[in-house]
């Protein structure tokens, strides 16, 4: 795990050399064990990379790391887990190499030099962003992993073509044009999270997962194709079309399998390596089948919280005593938990407002005392029916859809008038819904229409308004769970657990993002996974050959913070800052008074808006920081 900057045709005037070490500084905590930089003056090129060093702990995994046949140059964040697979290929073909040293990033080069650039992309296995530059053609190559795990950023400001794990090394660039991204910003509002392939900044895009760019000294944006190299849609709608037609017991073995073969190979490392253990389904798979091949207890992790119904540490104690892992908890007061969000604008280069971002750092920050690697257990809701929202939504629409549209949409003007219950003002707020599609887009939105909030903002396409991007299928919630593994997983889910663990110097590994677990998960008919109105069917019969079911089933309480109680009480008053009438006025982003409008509201204590808040207040708190 690393991170890495760059500039291509950067103004004369201006060095590359001296940049690239600006760039490379601000990144320094996605690698605190040794930086380095490449230059090409003549061509316009210059690489950045920061190490935290993982696998072969010598110089010889340093970067940017030339091919053997100096034809190549790579800057490259992640790991190939496949990678001394791919060497043993290479021989096999024939392909005598004098390796330097046993790192991924050696074995990426080799193969970029037999094999080209999509035939390695799709022999990985792994998680990355990759700048490769090629000599002899002149020629920059970005690259990201199928799932989307490691971050990269890119975009031309005027002639400039600047490219990096975060934008805060983009900034550095004298050519970085910092205008807000007004369009982006209402999307924050509305998701909490700003979706690929846009970012806060104009001009400057997130690579789109499982795609590569390939761009040249007269290229600009208009010229420049983004190719895909795996397809998630595809491999969704594939997986829809010829579903498993084995049993349930069958699907579990080879689950399993699966599951077992990505994890042993994500436990490859040079470094101490442990797990997250929050007592859930997900996360207690993980570690079973991680203490299953090991002959020494693993290294567990969870925090928990004296706050009534938030805690879940007990649970993970009782897994952990189980399995017999070397179990580390750290209970956590309001005070630590607070403490963290004054971190959070830095940690996060653009503003993000999935407030479980607290607890994510907090146990980043605990784990980071032990380990250099941690495994986590995200993904496994996207992929098995996990969040209770896609059974409840089913249910609801079904009802709601039975009533004629027009009749809807006079009920909710006429019952949007009378002060009702905060659930029963969801449910009003989402009777207007033509079809499924909408109702599932008003479900998760926190602000109904952000235009009408942020000034200057227009509406742009996303996953849910573009329908050649859904997958084709008659059940609602294989639906959502397509939609959520396209955006949500990767630009909520995965941006919170990468940066928390690189501003603590951590990398984390995400086994059920293998896309072999991931290309099995959806040729599993939903009932597999949804059954008897309980998600995972078929991943919790898997860790019920570990742990004792009585240990697992128990309402899911998730990774949250009393948010709420928080802003009207230790927040108060700095949240009443960056939401004051006149810095509103005055910073010119938002209209004033719905933000205002709903602040009181929340104060007063008859409504809870604090999702709807917090995406305001951590943008306003990251203006802050991009104005220190």
């Amino acid at each position: 795990m690393c991170g890495f900057s760059g500039c291509f045709l950067s103004s004369k005037n201006i060095p590359i050399s001296s940049t690239q070490e600006k760039m490379n500084i601000v990144l320094n905590h996605r690698g605190p064990d040794a930086s380095g930089i490449w230059c090409d003056e003549s061509s316009g090129i210059g690489l950045g990379h920061v190490r935290l060093s993982i696998l072969e702990l010598t110089e010889a995994g340093a970067q940017p790391m030339h091919s053997a046949c100096d034809r190549f140059v790579l800057s490259f964040n992640g790991e190939i887990y496949n990678h001394l697979k791919l060497r043993a290929q290479l021989e096999h073909e024939g392909h005598f190499i004098q390796w330097r040293g046993h790192s991924d990033t050696e074995t990426l080069l080799a193969c970029f030099s037999v094999w080209g650039i999509e035939k390695t992309l799709q022999a990985t296995v792994g998680m990355f962003a990759i700048a490769l530059w090629d000599k002899q053609k002149k020629q920059l190559t970005l690259a990201r992993d199928r799932l989307g795990e490691k971050p990269l950023y890119w975009g031309w400001c005027d002639q400039t073509l600047l490219f990096g794990s975060e934008l805060k090394a983009l900034k550095k660039h004298p050519d970085f044009i910092s205008e807000i991204n007004r369009d982006a910003l209402a999307l924050l509002l509305q998701y909490n999270y700003i979706p690929a392939p846009y970012s806060i900044y104009k001009n400057i895009e997130k690579l789109p997962a499982g795609s590569y760019v390939q761009i040249r000294v007269n290229d600009s944006r208009h010229t420049v194709e983004i190719k895909k190299y795996w397809d998630l849609k595809a491999v969704m709608q594939k997986g829809l079309d010829q579903p498993f037609q084995d049993n349930a017991l069958e699907a579990s073995n080879l689950l399993e399998q699966k599951l077992v073969q990505s994890i042993s190979e994500q436990m490859l490392a040079d470094v101490p390596l442990g797990a997250f253990l929050s007592g859930g389904v997900d996360s207690s798979t993980v570690v079973a089948l991680m203490q299953s091949q090991s002959t020494k207890p693993i290294k567990t992790f969870a925090i928990g919280f004296n706050e009534p119904g938030y805690n879940e540490a007990e649970f993970a104690k009782e897994v952990a005593r189980h399995l017999g892992t070397e179990h580390t908890e750290l209970y956590v007061s309001a005070d630590n938990a607070l403490s963290v969000i004054a971190k959070l604008p830095k940690v996060y280069c653009e503003p993000f407002a999935d407030s479980s971002q607290i607890p994510t750092f907090l146990v980043m920050q605990m784990a980071k005392q032990h380990v250099t690697v941690a495994l986590s257990g995200d993904a496994g809701d996207e992929l098995f029916g996990g969040y209770n929202t896609y059974q409840m939504a089913a249910k609801v629409w079904k009802s709601v859809s039975r009533l004629p549209h027009p009749f809807r949409k006079i009920a909710t003007q006429v019952l949007g008038k009378i002060p009702t219950p905060q659930k029963i003002q969801k449910l009003i707020y989402l009777l207007p819904a033509q079809n499924r599609e909408e109702f599932y887009q008003l479900l998760v939105t926190h602000w109904k229409i952000p235009t009408n909030v942020v000034k200057g903002a227009q509406a742009v396409s996303t996953v849910f308004n573009t329908p050649n991007q859904w997958v084709k299928t008659d059940d609602f919630e294989q639906w959502m769970m397509a939609i959520d593994t396209s955006q949500y997983m990767v630009d909520d889910i995965l941006v919170k657990v990468d940066r928390a663990a690189m501003a603590n110097s951590l990398e984390t590994r995400v086994p059920m993002l293998d896309h072999r677990v991931v290309e099995f998960a959806w040729q599993l008919p939903l009932d597999f996974k949804i059954k008897n109105g309980v998600g995972k069917s078929v991943l919790r019969e898997v860790l019920y050959r570990h742990v004792p079911r009585e240990l697992i089933e128990r309402p899911k309480k998730g990774f949250s913070i009393p948010l709420a109680q928080w802003l009207r009480g230790p927040l108060r008053e700095w949240a009443e800052n960056l939401l004051s009438e006149q810095r509103l006025l005055v910073e010119d982003y938002f209209y004033v008074e719905p933000i205002r409008k709903i602040w009181q509201e929340h104060l007063s204590g008859n409504q809870d808006h604090a999702t709807r808040l917090w995406s305001i207040l951590m943008f306003q708190a990251w203006l802050d920081e991009q104005n220190s």
